[in-house]
């Protein structure tokens, strides 16, 4: 599937970031090398920290960590196996190798248009200097507004957009609101 990712990247000029079962070093630089602008690592940040840290101190502010955590325990391998690793522990841990930027997904509420988990996400905020893209929620303008005011670096939008609860020109304009910066 890697292929359509780099057409997209190569045809549209858009940024497009790749994650998901993301193993070695050499997977990181062949995605990075056809064209992605940036990598993904999830599980690899329990199961592996070394490649994370390997793949920073090559690739720098190109590598994101996904956590996806529900009631605060870090999941792995695409949600199926829950860990014994607390989401802000795993967060100070790569901060502590570079990682610049973490998406944060509360897996309880992906899918769910319940709202994103503002407290996981302010404790984030609070304990750590990493950018944060806040996943699994998102149901409206007003999920929108709330991230963008606890001075989060981004938010990724599903469902809403696909049921129609959000319009994406209606997001765009929110991120752009200065009455929302923090």
């Amino acid at each position: 599937n890697a292929d359509i990712f780099f057409t997209v990247a190569r045809e549209t000029g858009l940024k497009v970031e790749l994650g998901g079962g993301i193993r070695t070093l050499d997977t990181v630089e062949s995605y990075l090398s056809g064209g992605i602008s940036r990598v993904i690592l999830g599980s690899a940040a329990v199961k592996d920290p070394a490649l994370v840290k390997a793949a920073v101190k090559e690739y720098g502010g190109r590598i994101a960590v996904g956590i996806d955590a529900k009631d605060g325990m870090v999941a792995v391998d695409g949600w199926l196996e829950g860990s014994a690793v607390h989401f802000l522990d795993l967060a100070r841990e790569m901060e502590a190798v570079g990682v610049k930027t973490i998406i944060f997904t509360d897996i309880s509420r992906d899918g769910t248009l319940t709202g994103p988990n503002l407290a996981q996400l302010r404790e984030l905020k609070e304990n750590t200097s990493v950018q944060i893209i806040a996943s699994g929620g998102v149901s409206g303008p007003q999920d929108i507004r709330a991230v963008k005011e606890l001075g989060l670096y981004g938010v990724i939008c599903g469902k809403a957009l696909y049921q129609g609860t959000l319009s994406l020109p209606e997001a765009l304009e929110i991120a752009k609101e200065d009455k929302c910066r923090s």
